[in-house]
Order: C-alpha cells, then structure tokens, then sequence
C-alpha cells in the first residue's frame, strides 16, 4: 500500500486559480461577465428559431453551454474558499456577487428556452441534427419540455433578478445565521461552554446520553430564540416557488423537483410506497439500538449515537485512508486507482481546524476536468465511511468528463447513487477483511443499521413533512407553533414507536439545511433513491464480481444523456416503476439488521 496519508491534508486550488482575486482571478471573471452580457444582448434581439437561423441558434446553445462551464468553475472554487475558510470576507463577497452572474445566465437560458419551445416541430427535429449537438439530445429535449413552463421573457428576466435579492437572499440569511450561531452547552458535570452550532451535531453523537441530551435541549432553545426569522425565511422561499409555480403552469409543486432529478412521479410513488409497506425493516434496527442502551425506545437525539458496542478505539487519518485504500483495491481495483491519484494531486481536504464549515460534499470544473472532496476528518469510523462516500462522487465525474458539459449535468438522484455505491464497496471490503475482530464487526453492522434508519426513515420523514408543509403553505403562511407540530406528527407517523413519546424534535425543520437551500427544491428524496437504488446495484455486484462493473461504468456514462428510468432500464434492465423493484431493494436491508440483530441477542 502507498502512504497516501503522509501527503498534505489540505487541497490545492492552484488549478482553478493560482490566488483568490488575483490577476488569473479577475482576468476570467471579467471575460466571463463580458460574454455573460454580451450573450444576453445576442439571445435577447435574435429572430425566432426557423429555417434559416437553426444554424445561429445551435451555436447560441453552444455557446451557453460553455458559460454553464465556466461559472460553475467560478462558483465550486469561491465554494471551496469559504468552505475551507468561512471566516474569509472576499471570499463571501464575491460569493454574494456572483449571484448576479448567475442572474445573467439565467436570462440567457430563458432566451434559449424560448426559441426552443416556440419552434414548431420540423425545425426543432432540424436542430437536434446539427453536427455541433451530437450528444445533447437528451438536455435539449429537457429545454424544450421547460418551456412549456415558462413566463414570458420579460416575466422570466423579472423573477431571475429579484431572486438574487428574494429567495436566494433567504437562503443566504438562513446560512449566515446559522453560521455565527452559538449555544450554551451544560456538561453532565454541571460546566457551562459556548459551543457553535456546527458543533452540535457531533455532540449528539457522543457516546455519552447526557451530553447528546443537553446537546439536544440546549442546541433547542437557540433555534427557538430564532425561530421567527427561520420561519420567515422557510415561508418565503416555499410561497416563492409556489408563486412562479403558478405562473408557469405547473400545477403540483413536486413537479419541478421531479422534473430537476430526472425522474417521474410513477417512480417516487413506488420507492415510497414500498417504503412504507416495509417500515418495520428499518424500524427494527432502531429497536435493536433502544435494546443496546436498556431503553423502551430512543430519543430523536439518540438517532446518530454510537451504540453501548464494545469499544471501538479512534481511528487515524492514516488508518483510515489505508482501509478505504484496501477495499476499492479488492473491490474496484479502478476506483482504488483514482483514489490514488486524488490523494496525489491534492484533490482532498480534511484537515481538522477552527472556520471550516461542517460537513462533506465533492465538486469539481468541467473547465479543468478536476474533482475536490471537502471534509473534516474526525477520526471515527464514520468519517472514513464519508470518505469513501466523496470519492464515488468523484469517480461519477471522472468516468464521464470525456463527454460533452451538457452530457454531464447528471440528476442529483443518480449522484447520489454513484456514492452510495462507493460506499458499499467500503463496507463490504471491511466486512469482508479476515483481520476484522467482533467490536468491529459489530460496529460496522451498527452503521449499515444505522444507515437503513437515515435514508428509509429520516429521509422519508423529511419527504413527508415537506410535503405537507408546501400543501399548507398554498393556503397561507405557517406559524412557528405549527411547523413544530407538522415536524412532531411527521416524525410519529414515520417512526411509530420507536422513538418515546415527548422526545421527538420539533426543532428539525428549522435546525436542517436541506429545508432552506434555494437553488433545489424537496433536496431529500434524491438520497433515498440512490441508496436503494445503490443496494440493487450492489446485489447484483454480488451476484456477478468483476463482470458487473463494465455494466455499472456504463450506468455512469447514461446518467446525464438519459432520464432516471431510462438510463437504468438501457444498462441494467430494471424497471423503476415497478413497487416490487423498490421492495427487494428495502428488504435487501434485513441481511445487516438480522446480522445485527444475532449480535445483539448474544450480548
């Protein structure tokens, strides 16, 4: 094995720009910005797409097509800058200014999706044939199903501009907010700290119940100091979308989610329904942990503990790095390679320090074809898990940066399962090492439980609350009191009994990001199909070994020039309509939670 772990822990940004606002810096967004305009000034005076101006309108697609590359450049590298640094001020700044850039962008897509929409259907099937299109069908044909939806141009250019300064304001006050947000912290000892928020989440999964429970209460009242101006902001930017709904025509607001994922109502129907008709599967991993800390049932704060397993000691960055090494190594030997190289090319950062946001996430520039994996490293098991988890995301976009910028645009569904899968490769290498003792075993058997209780049961909470939340809110606004009690019966109906009457969290609608990002709507129920979908793909790994990974890279290639079903159906034969599909994937589950369980009946 290399000793991947002796290069640095903190990523080098050099090849997107040598310095943040230096000459290179400038040099490209000024370009940037005179093409963003001068594009819009073309798109915006040009005749209607017809016979003889299909061959202006190709390189005007084109032509967008590469300033969707070069701002989404600019955006994960001031993404990257303020992740590493949340405390850097120009960073935010041109964070905040490139929101108008993006405004541009946007007017110029309207523009397009006009003219697209408006042809009729001889000079439409004229365009798709233009040579400079080969391999954007599928987003073209996606282009002009939006402009079935769309306001006039002028209605378009409107709600484009006043987003920068309203929904996406919102967002911006919720992540700034919660950013500078504190709580006083009581330890079991009766000591009283100042803890940041983006801290709690890591005490409430301390082994210790009374930390995670005075993280839990504590972390409670600073949300509720701020609840009026949270639940400001999650009415606004819900009564945003569901006024440009109507405008548009779009008559159900899971229209445009479904529409954004690349995926049909019929499919998210029977992943959730099968869900539901095998709650107790997930379920019945929760009552194992309720058992392992001699409780009738957990607490909304016990959800991400560690369970009372034998111990498991920390595990080092180098330790880590090595394990995820090994198994993509005996799992997906190409994986395992661009692994390698991320690792020596400074493409990950993970180092532990004082600004950095929380959390993880990937992303990389189809202007340099490169990937970044942001995290902070923990030394537990469940980082190393996190780890693994980025990479897929990564090795998702290097198996298709040969293809043009618009075959790239994959649904956050399908990227969600390039992950998952990675992760599985992780799991089943470490479960699979003969070196493995009992505590490690059963603590990764405790993972995989807990994994089944966040993707089937939290995520399908989230799903359920929001969606209700949008039903009630197309009559009015919501009250603080009334989205806490949304959040208490969503999570009673989801988790049944295991969670004890009185400590669910009503909190959660405003504690959780994913309620507040503005540029996706319903963000949760993308995770939820790409772990299911992940575990199909899995088995059937299982049943065939190396055979099934030239299947699975073509999965990969399909997942921006395709829809979810189809992609799906063209390379691996499933259909994912079908509820039957969605229930083997759901009890695929029980293997784990009965390993488990076995494990727990001994102790």
């Amino acid at each position: 094995m290399s000793n991947l772990a002796d290069l640095p822990r903190t990523w080098d940004l050099a090849s997107y720009f040598p310095t943040l606002n230096g000459p290179e810096y400038q040099q490209f967004k000024a370009e940037l910005i005179r093409d963003l305009n001068a594009q819009l000034k073309i798109v915006s005076t040009r005749a209607e797409l017809n016979g003889a101006t299909a061959n202006d309108w190709s390189r005007h697609v084109c032509a967008y097509e590469d300033l969707i590359g070069r701002i989404s450049h600019l955006s994960s590298y001031l993404g990257n800058i303020c992740s590493a640094d949340a405390a850097n001020e120009t960073g935010k700044r041109e964070t905040a200014e490139l929101s108008t850039h993006h405004a541009t962008l946007s007017k110029i897509r309207s523009e397009i999706l006009r003219a697209i929409g408006h042809a009729d259907k001889s000079i439409w099937e004229s365009l798709l044939t233009t040579p400079e299109l080969t391999g954007a069908t599928f987003t073209l044909q996606r282009m002009r199903a939006e402009a079935k939806h769309r306001m006039s141009g002028t209605e378009e250019a409107l709600a484009a501009d006043l987003g920068v300064n309203g929904i996406s304001a919102w967002g911006r006050l919720y992540d700034n907010l919660t950013g500078q947000m504190t709580f006083e912290m009581i330890w079991p000892d009766g000591r009283k700290e100042t803890i940041p928020m983006a801290q709690r989440r890591a005490l409430m999964s301390n082994t210790d119940r009374a930390v995670r429970a005075a993280a839990f209460q504590e972390g409670n009242r600073t949300w509720e100091a701020h609840g009026q101006t949270l639940a400001a902001a999650l009415n606004a930017i819900a009564g945003t979308r569901l006024t440009l709904y109507g405008r548009r025509g779009q008559a159900n607001f899971l229209d445009q989610p479904y529409f954004d994922s690349a995926v049909s109502a019929p499919t998210i129907d029977a992943m959730f329904q099968a869900i539901a008709a095998n709650y107790e599967v997930p379920r019945q991993a929760l009552r194992l942990g309720a058992k392992l800390q001699q409780t009738s049932a957990l607490a909304f704060y016990d959800l991400e503990a560690p369970r009372p397993l034998d111990p498991v000691p920390p595990l080092s960055w180098s330790h880590a790095v090595t394990l995820v090494e090994q198994a993509f190594d005996a799992g997906y030997p190409a994986l395992a390679d661009y692994y390698r190289s991320m690792f020596a090319q400074g493409w990950i950062e993970s180092e532990k320090r004082a600004n950095k946001r929380s959390g993880a996430y990937c992303t990389g520039s189809v202007v340099t074809g490169e990937q970044r994996v942001f995290m902070t490293y923990a030394d537990t098991m469940h980082d190393a898990n996190t780890l693994a988890h980025e990479v897929g995301h990564a090795w998702h976009s290097h198996a298709i940066k040969g293809l043009r910028p618009y075959a790239q645009e994959y649904p956050m569904t399908l990227a969600e399962t390039a992950s998952t899968f990675a992760e599985k490769i992780f799991m089943h290498g470490m479960l699979q090492d003969p070196k493995l003792n009992d505590a490690q075993r059963a603590f990764l058997l405790d993972q995989e439980c807990s994994s089944a209780g966040s993707y089937l049961l939290n995520i399908a909470m989230r799903y359920e609350f929001e969606m209700e939340f949008y039903h009630q809110r197309m009559k009015g606004e919501l009250s603080v009191s009334e989205l806490c009690d949304l959040m208490v019966q969503t999570q009673r109906k989801v988790y049944g009994d295991t969670i004890a009457l009185g400590d669910e969290d009503p909190w959660f609608w405003a504690s959780k990001l994913h309620f507040f990002i503005t540029d996706v709507s319903f963000y949760n129920f993308p995770y939820t199909f790409g772990y299911l979908l992940s575990q199909a793909l899995f088995a059937d790994y299982k049943r065939s070994g190396s055979e099934f990974l030239p299947r699975y890279e073509a999965f990969l290639r399909a997942t921006g020039v395709a829809s979810c079903e189809d992609a799906v159906k063209s390379t691996l034969g499933w259909d994912l309509t079908s509820e039957a599909f969605w229930e083997n994937a759901v009890r695929s589950v029980e293997t784990p939670v009965n390993a488990f369980a076995d494990i727990v009946a001994r102790r």
